[in-house]
């Protein structure tokens, strides 16, 4: 999913939503850890695209939070 399209998608959901979102893709970016350090993770650029998917996440939540 290209990130425009994942940031209109999560501007649609409620502050609940977004932080079981984040709280999944930081287990997805554990395991993708874990993976990486037992060298099976086929394309370690994953971790970076998870980390950033994470941010953009936080910052949604941050505006929501400011804007009420």
């Amino acid at each position: 999913m290209k990130a425009k399209e994942f940031r209109k998608d999560l501007r649609a959901m409620s502050v609940t939503e977004l932080e079981a979102k984040a709280d999944e893709l930081k287990k997805d970016l554990f395991f993708l850890r874990m993976q990486h350090s037992a060298n099976q993770l086929d394309n370690p650029i994953k971790i970076a695209a998870v980390k950033k998917n994470i941010a953009r996440i936080k910052t949604i939540i941050r505006e929501k939070e400011t804007a009420v």
